[in-house]
């Protein structure tokens, strides 16, 4: 069921006027179109991105393909438009549209935003004002769809608070479903009664979205938590109304294997960042990284079977005709069956001519004979994240990796073709010393070493630094970011130390981190400066040729956010944090014990030559 009049005018008077249209038309591979009329509930899945961007996510993939197995329920697209489309669309008061049926997006039951970066955040703002949705959730009425959110950004669910009906955290596969039957079902009674209107209608969507918080734990409604502040720092979440819980518990699968991979994944017309089959094949960490949010938020450790991923691969591979598999998980090295793995996906694919992507490699004594096994012919560089250089700071960040193993695997990887080596490292991690980033430049060098030793020549090697965010819900959650000045100093320091030609360091960008801090360790008053930034006109900041860093330095300040006391000073062990009404598994108390361990050893790491 197209909206084809809507379908028509965009296709002759507007798609010849931006750029990359094809990302506007929909109509792909593998994409469904349900007639409207035959299904109870319809829902948007938003990604408040490129399209090149949200089409690479697999969790798009996932959920999308989810919902449409539903008879009852149609799942659609959208994805947030760049500047030239917004100004068509607002010129020719044309409403934000789902991929498939041309569909006005407030037209939909539920509009499900997928939150994976908290500088796009004004992009869901774009995106909410485009498709005629009221941006603040208390002035929405049951007329207007759910606005749901899911995601890591969810985390901290206060500074997008004012603009999102219900946040989930965890799994979304159980969850989804689950609300979006209970909120057809509460709108529909509402619809039968009349949708009111005004401070009524308001009310209306209030009591319905007091039942699904009620009954689903891990179901946030901000509109009934008030935050009180003292000091400049939040103090408590108050509960507005009695009937909804204090905390909010995250969704979890417990039986992954039991969860259908989506095996007709979308082919997009134009090219993405990411265009191969993705198959996930574990979901959880073994490992405690204290830096890292994800092995937090996406516990248990669960996997899949060796058979069930080979059997979903080879039925991906059917139905779209990518020349490239990526298995996917935090770790993929960790999987307990990966060779055989590995070695059976190159049984069944080699002859296919499809190549076998292995992300998210970690580095252990797997990694010593990896590069034979996962060898191909369009190998060229391996990737890896060591995160940092010495052995007492991964003692302190709980990364246990040998430098044995890492310079080991290098060596076989040039052995076997590869002639270049990308490595993610961290800079501004508590306790960090100068000897810290005289190691990331050090272990570069030595593996470029190792690469003349093999192949006559110094090979590429890219040290990637990202600059420390502590995140909600790791031990790190309570420590400060480093200042402006240290990442200055630190970057120019590893430029200065680098003697090789072929090693290059990139740094990523200072504004961009100071902001992700800002806007990923802030509370409800955070959203204030998102809207600011918004209204001056931030669009698609993610991406560097768009950020405009004093934009948002000049909103922050208008919004009244202190900077200092947000992202650089440190909580105490018994503050109250932003975010502490979303629970994890195992929860604070693990993150405090893990966070005195920490402090322990930064003492006797902190005379450390």
């Amino acid at each position: 069921m197209i909206n084809s009049q809507r379908k028509q005018f965009v296709e002759s008077r507007i798609l010849h006027k931006v750029s990359m249209p094809s990302q506007y038309l929909g109509g792909e591979r593998n994409a469904i179109v349900k007639d409207h009329r035959t299904v109870k509930g319809k829902i948007c899945l938003a990604f408040p991105d490129a399209y090149t961007i949200g089409m690479s996510h697999h969790g798009l993939q996932v959920l999308y393909s989810l919902m449409n197995r539903r008879d009852d329920w149609v799942a659609e697209r959208a994805f947030c438009p760049w500047q030239d489309m917004e100004a068509q669309l607002r010129e020719h008061n044309v409403p934000l549209y789902s991929l498939e049926t041309f569909t006005a997006v407030s037209d939909f039951d539920v509009f499900g935003i997928s939150l994976q970066y908290e500088v796009s955040s004004p992009n869901v703002l774009t995106m909410l004002d485009l498709a005629g949705i009221p941006l603040h959730a208390t002035d929405r009425t049951m007329a207007d769809p759910l606005v749901l959110a899911g995601g890591p950004c969810c985390q901290n669910p206060e500074p997008m608070a004012d603009f999102i009906d219900l946040f989930v955290t965890g799994d979304g596969e159980p969850a989804l479903p689950m609300i979006c039957d209970m909120w057809l079902e509460l709108r529909e009674q509402a619809r039968a009664a009349g949708f009111a209107e005004g401070a009524a209608g308001v009310q209306q969507r209030a009591d319905a979205l007091q039942k699904i918080a009620a009954e689903l734990p891990f179901a946030y409604v901000p509109r009934f938590y008030e935050p009180e502040y003292q000091d400049g720092r939040v103090v408590a979440l108050n509960r507005t109304r009695n009937d909804v819980p204090e905390t909010i518990e995250p969704s979890v699968i417990r039986d992954l294997e039991g969860i259908p991979l989506p095996t007709s994944p979308i082919v997009p017309y134009v090219e993405c960042v990411h265009d191969r089959i993705a198959i996930e094949i574990m979901r959880g960490c073994p490992w405690q990284c204290r830096f890292c949010q994800s092995t937090v938020i996406k516990r248990p450790l669960r996997i899949r079977s060796v058979d069930t991923i080979i059997n979903a691969a080879m039925e991906s591979y059917r139905n779209t005709g990518f020349n490239e598999i990526s298995i996917l998980s935090l770790s993929s090295s960790d999987y307990p069956h990966f060779e055989e793995l590995v070695k059976r996906l190159h049984e069944v694919f080699r002859p296919l001519g499809v190549n076998i992507s292995v992300p998210s490699l970690r580095v252990n004594e797997t990694l010593r004979t990896l590069p034979a096994l996962i060898g191909s012919e369009r190998r060229g560089s391996l990737t890896l994240a060591p995160e940092v250089a010495r052995d007492d700071m991964r003692e302190q960040i709980r990364k246990k990796i040998k430098n044995e193993d890492l310079f080991a695997g290098c060596r076989n990887a040039f052995e076997n073709g590869f002639d270049s080596v990308k490595l993610y490292f961290m800079c501004g991690l508590p306790g960090e010393r100068p000897v810290d980033l005289d190691g990331i430049v050090d272990m570069a060098e030595h593996i470029a070493g190792i690469g003349k030793e093999v192949k006559g020549r110094y090979v590429r090697v890219t040290a990637s630094v990202s600059n420390f965010v502590p995140k909600s819900h790791t031990p790190y959650q309570w420590n400060g970011m480093q200042r402006r000045e240290y990442f200055q100093w630190a970057h120019k320091y590893l430029w200065s130390r680098r003697k090789i030609r072929s090693i290059n360091i990139k740094c990523h960008d200072i504004d961009t981190s100071l902001l992700e801090g800002v806007l990923s360790r802030g509370d409800r008053r955070t959203g204030k400066a998102i809207e600011l930034a918004w209204q001056r006109g931030a669009r698609m900041d993610g991406w560097t040729e768009h950020m405009d860093a004093q934009r948002w330095w000049d909103a922050i300040a208008d919004a009244g956010i202190d900077i200092d006391q947000q992202v650089h000073t440190q909580y105490g062990l018994t503050d109250k944090l932003p975010w502490d009404h979303v629970n994890v598994k195992y929860g604070r108390t693990f993150l405090e014990k893990e966070q005195s361990r920490s402090l322990t050893q930064l003492e006797a790491m902190a005379d450390a030559k």
